[in-house]
């Protein structure tokens, strides 16, 4: 009876892979407008408790990256001490999370979790899966097939922002634009090592149709620079084929969108207006003040919004945010935050090394990383127009980070890596 009691506790042991996948499809459809009793914590709570009982149980040491793990470490001390210093808010704890706690957990517990073929193969068919389902919304979104769209909270107005473009289950439109740009490009790396054929490869197809479909002009700039990014650095001959493929596409659904006139008056709205660019230079401006008043641990978590409020008068939005992930940081965490950030990015940067003898049919080959330099880069280009503080981008990308950290190089001389099990390319 207590073996029997004990297999279900032994199977999420031994396959933690499905309960991290879970937690990310959890985050996926919990944005922060929508209550669902919390689930993401729960299934956030849950990981951890899986991660920490393997380590335990199996006596696995846990993965300390020095170029990455110390200044994210640095960051989610900073800005939890700020946090601390405030009378309790659940948005700015939740704000935290967001950007610092969910990033730097998961970075760590991907190493871990991902270190065989079958659980990165899993990841690998999620984030197909996922990208599929966000370029159908997207596109029957931008076609006006509401009756397509589910979960059905996606079209309520009263939730979230940008009801009028394609904002999937994010409930924005930048979150939905960022997460296919880097599910799509993950999904060019699989069909070079074809992982993704026949019609499946369509997908590829629909995915600049799905960004054209979020009207927002921030992403279709880090779509186009990300594709001619991976023309310029890829050596692939199919990776070249798959950019000339996206771009044919993308070509192809702009003439299609323009051909219908909802759609074609949208674009030329989208193109011409100019409020947001001078309402987001007031904003730098202000902030830059900020910034210059409080400049070594700065304002606090969460506390830019309604400084910016106060200060501003020509514009009245709805919220005050600060429009770049680095101006806030500089705002909220002073330049000593500025510094740890800056110096995560470098150690991000450093995941793309392809050390001597880190080779094999379980690594990731070169044009895998040149497609690393690619993701972090559309990350980073809009940061500079947002605040990236979206839960699924976040998890996302530092998963990603997570699995090619732990294929770097084990040497007991250079090394940045305490634990590098063998792992197949994703």
């Amino acid at each position: 009876m207590l073996a029997g009691a004990a297999e279900p506790f032994y199977l999420v042991l031994s396959e933690p892979s499905w309960i991290f996948l879970a937690g990310l499809g959890i985050f996926l459809f919990r944005p922060p407008d929508l209550d669902l009793f919390h689930l993401d914590r729960i299934a956030f709570g849950l990981l951890i408790f899986v991660g920490l009982m393997r380590i335990f149980l199996l006596k696995e040491k846990l993965p300390w990256i020095r170029s990455v793990s110390l200044p994210m470490a640095g960051l989610l001390l900073l800005s939890l001490y700020s946090a601390l210093a405030q009378p309790f808010d659940a948005q700015t704890w939740s704000l935290l999370a967001a950007k610092f706690l969910v990033p730097f957990t998961l970075f760590h517990l991907a190493c871990l979790i991902f270190n065989d073929p079958y659980s990165l193969r899993r990841f690998e068919i999620f984030c197909l899966i996922v990208l599929g389902y966000l370029a159908f919304v997207s596109i029957a979104s931008l076609l006006g097939a509401a009756w397509l769209i589910y979960p059905k909270y996606i079209l309520d107005e009263g939730l979230g922002i940008h009801a009028d473009r394609a904002r999937g289950p994010f409930l924005q439109a930048v979150a939905n634009g960022v997460s296919l740009n880097l599910l799509g490009l993950l999904a060019v790396d699989c069909w070079r090592r074809g992982r993704l054929r026949g019609v499946r490869a369509l997908l590829l197809a629909a995915v600049p149709l799905a960004i054209l479909a979020t009207m927002t002009r921030a992403v279709w700039l880090s779509f186009a620079a990300s594709i001619a990014a991976l023309l310029f650095l890829t050596r692939s001959s199919r990776v070249r084929r798959a950019c000339a493929g996206l771009a044919i596409a993308a070509s192809v659904g702009t003439v299609f969108a323009l051909s219908m006139a909802g759609c074609r008056t949208a674009l030329e709205d989208r193109l011409q207006e100019r409020s947001p660019v001078e309402f987001r230079i007031s904003i730098y401006q202000v902030g830059w003040e900020m910034a210059l008043e409080k400049p070594w641990l700065g304002w606090g978590q969460n506390q830019m919004p309604a400084e910016i409020a106060q200060r501003m008068s020509d514009y009245r939005p709805d919220t005050y945010c600060a429009h770049n992930t680095f101006l806030e940081i500089l705002v909220e965490q002073g330049f000593v935050g500025f510094i740890l950030y800056a110096w995560m990015i470098f150690g991000l940067f450093r995941l793309a090394r392809h050390s001597p003898g880190n080779s094999g049919p379980e690594k990731w080959d070169s044009d895998s990383r040149r497609t690393w330099l690619v993701l972090l880069g559309v990350y980073l280009l809009n940061a500079s127009f947002v605040v990236l503080n979206y839960q699924f981008v976040n998890a996302l990308f530092f998963t990603i980070a997570g699995i090619l950290a732990s294929q770097q190089k084990c040497s007991p001389h250079k090394t940045d890596v305490t634990q590098c099990p063998d792992r197949e390319p994703l």
